[in-house]
Formats: C-alpha cells, sequence, structure tokens
C-alpha cells in the first residue's frame, strides 16, 4: 500500500516542471505547486470526518485513488491530444484537472497511515517499532518511481526504451508522467479492496464543529513559545517546495548549453534520477534522528535542519552539471535529508511534548497545516516570482538565466530564519 501511495506521487512530483515548461504554462509552475499547499489545509481535514463517520477509511483511500487517478490520466490525455512538444490548447481545463487530481490525492497520505495503524493493532504489532519499516517502502515506491520516468522512452514510431542519455521523449520530459502516476493510482484503487475492513467508530455526537475541524489548537498561539514555533515552522516550510518545483527544470536547463559537453552530460539529461538522491537521503536520514534528539536536543536539531537548508540552495548555486561542480549538486541532495527530516519528525515530537492530550491530534494537523500548507505555498510562489524575474523559458523549452542568484537568495532566507530561530526560540530544558 504504501509503496503505490507514493509512488502515485513519485512520478510527476519533481520532474512536472520540464513537462509545464513546453505546454506554455512555465510560469505557472509555483501554481501547481501551491496548490498542493492549499489543498492540503482544508481536504485531509474533510476526507478524515468522512473516514471517521461515514466510510471504512480504506475504501475512502480507494475511492480518493480512484478519482485523483482519473483526473491525472485526463492531464495526460489533454498532453497527448496537443501533441508533443506542443502548447496545450486549453491550459486552464489542465490546470482545473490537476487541481482535482491533487485535492483527492492529498488526504490519502492521512488515510494510509490510519489504514495501517488499524491493521496493525488489530494483529498484535507495535507500530513504533514495525511502521517505520512499512512507511521506508513508501520512499522506496517515490525513488523507483522517479527513477522510471527519468529513464522511459516512447518514441513517435510507437516503441518503449529505457536511456540514460540524452533523448528528447522521455517520460521525465512529456505528458507520459501523468499516465504512469494516473495508472498507478488505479492500481492501488484496485488494491484498497484487497485490504483488512478497518470499521467506523462511534464518535462522540455532542463534539462541535470547531473540535471536528481541529480549530481547539489554535489556542496554542497564547504561548509564546508555541507561537514562536509555528511561526518558525511556516517560515521553514516556504523552503519544502522550491526544489520540488525547479531542481527538475534548473538542471534540465543545462541541455540548452552552447556547450556541447554540459549539454550532454549525464546530469543535465538525468536530472529526475539526480534529484532522486535527495528522497534516498531522507530515507536513511530518519534512521539517524533518535541519535541526534538524545544527543544534542530538539532546538538544535531543528538548527541542523535549517541550515542545511542554506547548503540545499547554496551548493545548487555554486554547482554545475560536469566535474567537479556536479559533486555540489550531489552533496545538495545528500543534506536534502537532514534539511527536510530533521524540522518534520523533531518538530512533530516537540509538538507531542508540549501539547495536553486532549488535543495532541489537532496541534499535529496544525504544525502540518503551518509547514505543508500555509508555509509551502506562500515560499512555492514567492519563489516563482524570484525565478520569474531573472530566468525565462526559451523556445527549446529550457528555463534560462541566472540561477545562481536565485538559489543564493533562497540560501540567504533559509540562513535569516536559521539565526532568528537561534535567537527567539528558547524550549524548556528537558
Amino acid at each position: 500500500m504504501f509503496f503505490l501511495e507514493f509512488a502515485v506521487w513519485g512520478a510527476y512530483l519533481t520532474c512536472m516542471g520540464n513537462y509545464l515548461g513546453v505546454a506554455g504554462l512555465g510560469n505557472q509552475i509555483p501554481w501547481f505547486y501551491a496548490i498542493q499547499g492549499i489543498v492540503s489545509i482544508f481536504m485531509p481535514t474533510l476526507m478524515g470526518i468522512v473516514a471517521d463517520r461515514y466510510m471504512q477509511p480504506q475504501r475512502l483511500l480507494g475511492l480518493c485513488h480512484l478519482l485523483a487517478g482519473a483526473f491525472m490520466l485526463f492531464c495526460w490525455w489533454m498532453g497527448f491530444q496537443a501533441g508533443h512538444g506542443q502548447e496545450l490548447p486549453d491550459k486552464a481545463m489542465f490546470m482545473a484537472s490537476y487541481t482535482m487530481s491533487v485535492a483527492f490525492y492529498m488526504p490519502t497520505i492521512a488515510l494510509a497511515n490510519t489504514v495501517a495503524f488499524d491493521i496493525l493493532k488489530k494483529n498484535g504489532y507495535d507500530t513504533v517499532k514495525d511502521f517505520p519499516p512499512i512507511r521506508v517502502l513508501g520512499t522506496v515506491g517515490f525513488i523507483l518511481s522517479m527513477w522510471f520516468v527519468n529513464c522511459a522512452v516512447w518514441t513517435q514510431n510507437g516503441t518503449f526504451d529505457f536511456t540514460f542519455g540524452p533523448h528528447p521523449f522521455k517520460f521525465q520530459y512529456t505528458y507520459l508522467q501523468f499516465m504512469v502516476s494516473g495508472l498507478l493510482s488505479l492500481v492501488l484503487f484496485l488494491y484498497c479492496f484487497t485490504l483488512p475492513q478497518v470499521k467506523i467508530e462511534k464518535k462522540d455526537e455532542n463534539v462541535s464543529l470547531a473540535e471536528r475541524f481541529g480549530l481547539k489548537a489554535f489556542k496554542l498561539f497564547k504561548t509564546k513559545k508555541m507561537a514562536l514555533f509555528f511561526i518558525f515552522s511556516a517560515l521553514l516550510g516556504m523552503c519544502l517546495q522550491v526544489t520540488n518545483g525547479y531542481m527538475g527544470p534548473f538542471i534540465t536547463s543545462f541541455k540548452g548549453s552552447l556547450d556541447e559537453v554540459i549539454a550532454n552530460s549525464f546530469a543535465a539529461n538525468n536530472a529526475t534520477l539526480l534529484t532522486s538522491i535527495s528522497q534516498v537521503s531522507e530515507a536513511l536520514c530518519i534512521l539517524s534522528i533518535p541519535f541526534f534528539l538524545k544527543r544534542y536536543g530538539i532546538k538544535n536539531v531543528m538548527l541542523m535542519s535549517m541550515f542545511a537548508w542554506v547548503l540545499r540552495f547554496g551548493f545548487l548555486g555554486l554547482g554545475s552539471p560536469t566535474m567537479p561542480g556536479v559533486i555540489l549538486f550531489i552533496l545538495s541532495c545528500i543534506v536534502y535529508g537532514v534539511a527536510f527530516d530533521f524540522f518534520n519528525v523533531s518538530g512533530g515530537i516537540f509538538v507531542d511534548q508540549e501539547c495536553e492530550p486532549s488535543i495532541k491530534a489537532s496541534a499535529q494537523g496544525l504544525f502540518m497545516m503551518m509547514t505543508n500548507g500555509v508555509g509551502a505555498t506562500v515560499g512555492t510562489l514567492s519563489a516563482g516570482a524570484i525565478i520569474n524575474s531573472y530566468c525565462e523559458w526559451n523556445k527549446d523549452g529550457f528555463l534560462m538565466g541566472d540561477w545562481p542568484t536565485c538559489w543564493f537568495i533562497f540560501a540567504a532566507f533559509a540562513f535569516v530564519v536559521g539565526i532568528s530561530f537561534a535567537i527567539l526560540f528558547k524550549p524548556d530544558k528537558k
């Protein structure tokens, strides 16, 4: 279940920008990623209420994937009708279909967790011990899906092949990435109906609407320490989707270089594969968090995450697709594990420690809303405005311009956030 859950996402998340540039939607890339943050603010909560009261979670998980997959396949169909390398005639319809797909996909992440925890508990497993190895398979699915669209080629002659070399018909550059995602969603839709039943538990009918939507957690803003934590969560969340949206188009832009060595380099022609190192690092860094938390404490671990974002962006600004510059690209991918995991996981632990039991679940939802909702949305739109002012799409579909300045601006932002956090945030020592 988890393998397919995240393989659906990995098929397009990091390489979608390459196709959008060709399809005439290059300037709208930030909105395509911001949509994920916008729907994350309310859709998981709405689907959670449905799963709690009206439909078994495993069935709702399957239904959401059916709808998400159908809308994603419609995106593929629109690209297919327009033709390879052609602008989409109806860009608004394409964006609307993508929005609907994402709106039904984002709640499935929480629903998959709900299903997994229930099945594990009913079968006598320890969720703390046995869930992480299962969840890691989600990252494996994400990575393998990225590798597939990076290398898969469907030529105009109707032949299918795999290649690491230059090829204009790689899935990572075309609408076929949406086909892969949509088909995987439909496979998971069918698989969900083979899962054990997760029965609906009777809930207190007197629960207020505010409690159902987790709004009681907002009272945490009355405490200075928690208010600062959530504000910094949003600020750091502004970094989350920047490289997902633009690392692919950035590395692929070197294919437009007049230097044939750079244009034909392995990195320039395998941006999605190179980016997947970030997900490998993410999976490995999860395992190191207990050691760092025990040795350095929550605040220092969060600071490591913030300054890892500085390195993440800085290495991209300094690197190049050929040796020795490509080593900096690889280092940027390696530090991503620290940048992403150390704040998200340790932040979740901090919320769990600081909140009373009655609002812990709502507080975790608030934490995710501030990072993946508000922060990621504002950050993606801001980053898009900066990149669109320094770079532009050329006739060959490459986003060319002053990329180093963009990455250094993002690095400077992360540095200021890190320094401010170090000075202002003072959690209790426990």
